[in-house]
């Protein structure tokens, strides 16, 4: 099983380099164009063919890297570049702390953090505010492969160090972002003033929940989307398919399979972050997220699976004992950061406040 992820891995890496559908072009030409001069009826027939595939993805991959220098040259990065492991690695500070914690963002799926940048610009002006782009997202380079929550919780500390941001810090992370949090709070409590989850993902979901579909899908559609893109099949700006590829690999912890191979230094345990401040903010029901209804086989099912996923939803309260539930507004789903904003800014505004006054 590390065999094979090892070559998936290989994979990601190889696909992640813009450049590859150029020499994959050359290479396709090349070939039809030889049969082609080999002469013979079915030679010129396979090989005519080729060649003229072969034109188009050298047009395309040509387009990709038009497009991609375009969108670079178009969005300067608006914070700092730090090198974290020989990689750049991309921060973005504002706002004055006065006294308290540096109030640290991370979205959820593999998003970058551009992607809070509402809640980041609300916060600055009452806070300490800092947005980091991990690897494979954003400004950010692609960094190494394989992508791991436990790799990106180091990444993310150490990012900070060399951006030259002070802790303590709050870390504040959605979803897929909460479980990074968690894990940086769980490996450098050092570091760590208050965490704040807002239904992040909690691993048994994955593990023993009902088959889904959609995820299983996930990475094969974005790595098809990283090829596409390869050869200049873009549907909108010009996107590196590095930050396609790191998302598919990060996305592999999230399997029964790849849970079980990382599950030891990914999943945060019930008192793992001892006494330190938590607040977890989930949504009161499934708005949102009827999809996982959609299997259910009759009433009683689709009963025993949203029991599931609410009680699920509250295990990160005993990784703490200063833990404590906050529930979103009325009608609000697991995207709630970006429908409810001054909700999210003032919950996180409320804890930097307490520790502000608590601190020395």
């Amino acid at each position: 099983m590390r065999q094979d992820g090892r070559v998936t891995d290989s994979l990601f890496a190889l696909l992640s380099r813009d450049w590859l559908g150029a020499p994959v072009a050359v290479l396709v030409v090349a070939v039809g164009g030889a049969m082609v001069g080999v002469g013979g009826a079915w030679a010129v027939a396979l090989g005519g063919p080729a060649l003229a595939v072969g034109v188009l993805l050298a047009a395309g991959a040509v387009r990709h890297l038009v497009l991609v220098a375009r969108e670079a040259r178009a969005n300067p990065p608006p914070g700092r570049l730090v090198d974290v492991g020989g990689h750049r690695m991309h921060v973005l500070g504002a706002g004055d702390g006065g006294g308290g914690p540096t109030v640290v963002w991370m979205p959820g799926g593999h998003a970058p953090g551009e992607d809070f940048r509402e809640l980041h610009t609300l916060l600055s002006a009452r806070a300490r505010s800092v947005l980091v782009d991990r690897f494979g997202t954003g400004w950010s380079d692609v960094g190494p492969f394989p992508r791991t929550t436990a790799a990106e919780a180091e990444e993310l500390s150490a990012a900070l160090e060399m951006a030259g941001e002070r802790a303590p810090f709050v870390f504040v992370g959605h979803s897929f972002g909460g479980l990074l949090v968690a894990n940086v709070a769980r490996r450098r409590p050092e570091l760590v003033a208050g965490l704040v989850l807002l239904d992040p993902t909690p691993l048994e979901v994955i593990a023993f929940a009902p088959r889904n579909r959609q995820l299983e899908g996930m990475r094969r559609r974005i790595l098809l989307t990283a090829v596409r893109q390869l050869f200049g099949a873009h549907r909108g700006r010009g996107e590196r398919t590095g930050q396609l590829c790191a998302a598919a690999s990060a996305f592999g912890e999230l399997t029964p399979t790849g849970l079980a191979r990382v599950g030891w230094e990914t999943v945060v345990y019930d008192g793992d972050l001892g006494n330190l401040p938590l607040v977890l903010v989930i949504p009161r029901d499934l708005i949102g997220g009827e999809a996982v209804l959609a299997g259910a086989r009759d009433a009683v099912e689709a009963e025993r699976i949203s029991r599931f996923y609410l009680g699920s939803r509250v295990r990160y309260l005993a990784a703490s004992t200063a833990s404590r539930l906050v529930h979103t507004p009325e009608g609000t789903g697991h995207d709630f950061p970006h429908e409810a904003p001054e909700f999210v800014v003032g919950v996180v505004g409320d804890l930097v406040r307490e520790l502000r006054v608590v601190s020395p």
